[in-house]
């Protein structure tokens, strides 16, 4: 058999894996069942995640998408609407799963660079009436996903922390790469979580874990959450097996995040400098680089794969470029060479 070619693969930070001092913690992880409140592992991970976010207690999710779910049923009932940013993930990658799950409307908030105004925030939220669903929840993606990896301010999380407590409306952090934010930011993570009510934070995406997310909260929260787990058929079993890479992820992997942000920056900065290319460098601030081309963003993906590069085509013309711990800075040069290279052959 042929060797495969060697990709880079820039798809997504989902396609990390599991490194094999990783693959030795899950190998030797003490197991028990889960659903039945035993696994020490599972425990362990749960109150580990829930010290290092700031909060009270925590729950083991398949996904960032479940425990996304999982907090806007607990904190808001059905009828009621919630405040979401226009190109959330919660309303582009969840499958409508507001609705459906929590039976919940959904209002929109408009943002630069995917970083919502707490004026425009305070601006939609509604009472309950006889007409009219009051909201319950407000919710904030940081870093944010579509709007390229950017950074919510802390400044603005303190304000829109205040205008949720001043209307009794929690807030939940759909932090799927908080641990990006908190570093890029040079801070704590807590530093960011402190102004949420609830976070739901991804092990599987720059944390290198092959499976798994966090909800944490209040106690209260999390005892309503793991009814919900169990409804919508998250409940596992020996899940300690894999809770043990999540462990594993969050004492070695998150400092390392800084180099993903780097590699991400010094390749959209070559990018910038090409034919048929362009960046909003303001937007390169953790692992994301969203790359405007233009000619069809489909054709260049295309063009990349048969050099080896691996990426999506984000929109009409826009590729999506995301860095992680299987990408080196051998990579970036791969990357970049592949680039240069169609630039070059469209001149």
């Amino acid at each position: 058999m042929p060797n495969p070619i060697p990709f880079v693969d820039l798809r997504s930070d989902t396609v990390t894996k599991p490194t094999p001092e990783m693959r030795e913690a899950m190998f030797s992880a003490p197991l028990g069942d889960d659903v039945l409140g035993d696994d020490p592992t599972v425990i362990k991970l749960e109150e580990t995640a829930a010290a290092r976010v700031g909060k009270e207690a925590g729950l083991y999710v398949p996904s960032g998408t479940m425990g996304n779910q999982i907090a806007i049923a607990c904190h808001a009932d059905r009828g009621d609407s919630i405040l979401a940013e226009e190109n959330a993930h919660i309303l582009y990658y969840e499958v409508g799963g507001p609705a459906i799950l929590a039976g919940v409307v959904t209002r929109t908030v408009p943002s630069v660079n995917g970083v919502m105004s707490p004026e425009a925030i305070e601006s939609r939220i509604m009472k309950r009436s006889l007409h009219t669903p009051g909201t319950s929840l407000i919710a904030i993606e940081n870093t944010h996903n579509r709007a390229g990896g950017t950074i919510t301010p802390l400044s603005t999380m303190k304000e829109i922390k205040a205008i949720g407590d001043s209307h009794r409306i929690p807030i939940h952090l759909d932090g799927a790469r908080v641990f990006n934010a908190s570093v890029a930011l040079g801070v704590d993570v807590k530093e960011v979580t402190q102004h949420v009510d609830s976070v739901s934070f991804c092990l599987s995406k720059g944390l290198r874990a092959p499976i798994g997310s966090v909800l944490c909260g209040s106690s209260d929260l999390i005892e309503k959450a793991r009814v919900w787990r169990k409804r919508l058929g998250g409940g596992m079993r020996q899940s300690g097996l894999i809770a043990a890479a999540g462990l594993y992820a969050l004492d070695h992997y998150v400092d390392r995040l800084a180099e993903d942000h780097q590699r991400a920056r010094d390749l959209a900065t070559r990018l910038n400098c090409l034919k048929g290319l362009s960046v909003d460098m303001a937007t390169v601030q953790t692992n994301i680089v969203m790359v405007r081309t233009e000619s069809a963003a489909q054709e260049w993906a295309n063009h990349l794969e048969a050099k080896g590069v691996k990426c999506f085509a984000f929109a009409a013309n826009q590729l999506r470029l995301v860095f992680h711990a299987d990408v080196d800075d051998e990579g970036v040069k791969i990357v970049a060479q592949a680039f240069q290279d169609i630039s070059s052959s469209t001149q």
